[in-house]
């Protein structure tokens, strides 16, 4: 359990609430530190797995998988695209005690959506 103070009102937190916080702040940190990277399909892999191994190592983090549409890597001038956050695929776990958060980034429509997809106790 943690705790924060909001006003003169103290609130608890569970873990659970922990592990939703953090995914979120993941995937939002990641999201905006990476964008505009430049990119091609020759590195993406590479790229792929700096931000997967970036990611995991800050607290709580059990898992994370990073996959960039190469479809959306249309060469400039220069022979290389920017990383948009609408190719994004990333799926992330966070663990704090028993609490998991499984969230995700992802493409809807023309939109890189955020979203918790489940929260569960592992044993």
């Amino acid at each position: 359990m943690g705790f924060f103070l909001a006003g003169p009102i103290l609130f608890m937190t569970s873990e659970r609430d922990q592990a939703i916080f953090e995914a979120a702040i993941k995937l939002g940190a990641l999201y905006h530190q990476w964008v505009g990277t430049p990119v091609s399909p020759s590195i993406a892999s590479t790229l792929e797995s700096a931000i997967q191994e970036s990611v995991s190592l800050q607290p709580f983090v059990s898992d994370i998988h990073i996959s960039l549409d190469r479809s959306q890597m249309t060469e400039n001038i220069f022979g290389y695209s920017e990383l948009k956050g609408t190719m994004f695929t990333v799926d992330i776990i966070t663990k704090v005690g028993s609490a998991c958060c499984h969230a995700r980034l992802h493409r809807k429509g023309d939109y890189p959506l955020m979203e918790i997809v489940t929260c569960y106790e592992e044993p």
